[in-house]
């Protein structure tokens, strides 16, 4: 299994590796990753081995930077190739991220089947690249074979992580979970596995607004890159219907609990919130490639299942609009009834069933 960077790749690549073992006990994965990012920690954590590589993209704007990158991906491409003759794997999986090309091209030059996932409605530039040669190439979105190969292309979802669906708890056991008011008007806020700044920077600007409304109470996730600033803004602001924290490990619970989700508009989020039937408003990074989390957005946009705003209005906006779609219910229910319209589920089996296919032909 080989990708990562961020929680988006590594969500549905541990979803995947979760239904493997499950079906098959005895089966051997190892996970590739890049050096220095969050798969390296996350990945152990779940209970996976994982190796390594140099690898770093391309800087699209500084192109001289990128003889360091070539270089990397050249010393990434070695290692690759080493850890397959050790392994000896009899499928390689790429779910996207700076590791999965190396890894992936290498298994394909040595015959080894690749089966690729794409999470996003904009296909990522590394999956493009090795789609030619993939055995199957598993989407979440319709139309992608704009991107790939129509023969090769498999509609399955993203995998979610399985907890999120399997919460017993109420709306109101949850907020009390949480330490929530059990009747107030919920709004959920996540900025991603590692927190999103225009966000954070709207909600401290809109704090005294939201204090203003005592019928809605937000939960907060800000990241713990932005963990200090933001409390600091809470606290002086004095908004008590705020809690904030860097980190919420009981997704489960935050989603039960929620009226409304702010999020960005990476693929596994989105997924999450068809999933579950959440009504949300989006607000996509513009740091990512080709624009894609826009793209993720307008997918439900165009069929009245969430809201989106620009990352460039946020500031300005997205505080006014979440607190008046929030005492909107016929809006949320239809939003919600929408957004659950588009799911799809059991990815992670679907996924596998792929694999088996592979393996058995």
């Amino acid at each position: 299994m080989s990708g990562g960077g961020t929680g988006g790749h590594i969500f549905p690549a541990l979803s995947i590796a979760n239904e493997i073992k499950r079906r098959y006990p005895d089966a051997h994965i190892l996970f590739v990753g890049a050096e220095g990012r969050m798969e390296m920690e996350r990945v152990p954590a779940a209970g996976y081995p994982i190796k390594g590589l140099p690898v770093i993209g391309f800087d699209r704007k500084r192109i001289w930077r990128n003889f360091k990158v070539l270089f990397k991906l050249r010393k990434s491409m070695n290692i690759a190739k080493g850890i397959l003759s050790n392994f000896q794997p009899d499928i390689a999986i790429g779910v996207g991220g700076y590791a999965s090309g190396p890894m992936l091209k290498m298994a394909q030059k040595k015959g080894i089947p690749t089966l690729l996932q794409e999470q996003n409605s904009y296909a990522g530039v590394t999956n493009k690249l090795l789609a030619k040669k993939a055995k199957s190439i598993c989407v979440a979105y319709e139309g992608m074979e704009r991107f790939f190969p129509a023969e090769k292309i498999v509609l399955t979802g993203n995998p979610v992580r399985r907890n999120l669906l399997e919460c017993n708890a109420s709306q109101q056991e949850a907020r009390e979970a949480l330490q929530l008011a059990p009747d107030k008007k919920t709004i959920l806020i996540i900025g991603g596995s590692l927190g999103a700044r225009t966000i954070n920077n709207s909600i401290i600007g809109g704090l005294k607004r939201i204090a203003e409304n005592d019928g809605v109470q937000v939960l907060w996730q800000t990241g713990k890159f932005y963990n200090e600033q933001c409390a600091a803004a809470r606290a002086q602001s004095g908004a008590g219907n705020v809690k904030q924290v860097p980190f919420i490990s009981s997704m489960d619970l935050a989603y039960r609990a929620a009226d409304l989700v702010i999020s960005r508009a990476g693929a596994s989020s989105i997924s999450e919130l068809q999933l579950l039937g959440k009504p949300s408003i989006l607000v996509p990074s513009p740091n990512v490639a080709e624009d894609h989390q826009t793209k993720n957005a307008l997918a439900l946009v165009n069929k009245d299942a969430a809201r989106m705003i620009p990352d460039a209005e946020a500031e300005q906006r997205l505080v006014d609009e979440m607190l008046q779609l929030v005492n909107e219910p016929a809006t949320l229910d239809t939003l919600a009834t929408n957004v659950k319209k588009m799911a799809l589920n059991n990815a992670a089996e679907r996924i596998v069933d792929e694999i088996d296919k592979i393996l058995n032909n």
